[in-house]
């Protein structure tokens, strides 16, 4: 089952709680953008989430998908920031992405989700990709850097940056209200409008015309993505 793209007209009043959404976010999270967060310290604290306290590579030490089925998401990017950090695809550490020897900021508003990679997988240029670990948006309240979160599956957003497949796989996170959602017509069902606003977000935080969106596919679809993905790494 595909979701079809559908173009709709968002109403003011969900721009606005979206906006202040943003801003509170951004308030939150003020102090963690100045704050170099090292992955060189890691250890689990609970069943849900890993934190920086003792050597650890996070693209290769940990497994895509767990026991249970469900994946281990890396955050590089706190929902409400703006700088753009990255795993480092030697080391393993996240690092903040340097343009000219200045660091990127976008020039948008802060992401609407925590935002990071999944462990154990690749992208081939081969398959289209972009040759990096697959991306991930994970729903829900803000997440610092540096931590791996345990979630759910529930759709990918089909995205295209420039001719190279950059898919959005969209995970929801265990412990939190948003893994009651098995998929995206469920989350949109209770979130109106928010695949619209994910959707006009990606489209265009790097400028016009560079990001174009091919819409959603559903949990089966993004979990065939995966599976691809972790089979390409481990080639």
């Amino acid at each position: 089952m595909k979701i079809n793209r559908r173009v709709l007209k968002i109403e003011k009043s969900i721009l606005a709680g979206l906006l202040i959404l943003i801003v509170i976010c951004s308030c939150k999270n003020e102090s963690n953008n100045s704050k170099i967060v090292s992955s060189s310290k890691i250890e689990i604290l609970n069943d849900t989430v890993y934190s920086n306290k003792k050597s650890s590579n996070l693209l290769t030490d940990y497994t895509a998908i767990n026991e249970d089925g469900d994946i281990n998401a890396v955050i590089e990017i706190t929902s409400g920031t703006r700088e753009k950090w990255e795993v480092d695809k030697l080391d393993g550490t996240i690092k903040l992405e340097l343009i000219d020897s200045l660091p990127r900021i976008i020039n948008y508003l802060g992401y609407l989700c925590n935002y990071g990679m999944i462990p154990g997988t690749l992208l081939p240029k081969e398959l289209g990709g972009d040759g990096n670990p697959l991306d991930v948006m994970v729903l829900g309240d803000p997440i610092e850097r540096g931590t791996i979160v345990k979630c759910k599956l529930i759709g990918v957003l089909y995205l295209m940056d420039r001719g190279e497949k950059d898919d959005k796989l969209i995970a929801v996170k265990q412990g939190t209200s948003f893994y009651n959602f098995d998929d995206l017509e469920v989350l949109d069902d209770n979130y109106n409008g928010i695949l619209e606003i994910l959707q006009l977000w990606f489209t265009n935080y790097k400028g016009p015309n560079k990001m174009i969106s091919n819409g959603y596919g559903d949990k089966e679809t993004a979990m065939k993505i995966l599976n691809s993905a972790v089979k390409a790494y481990k080639n």
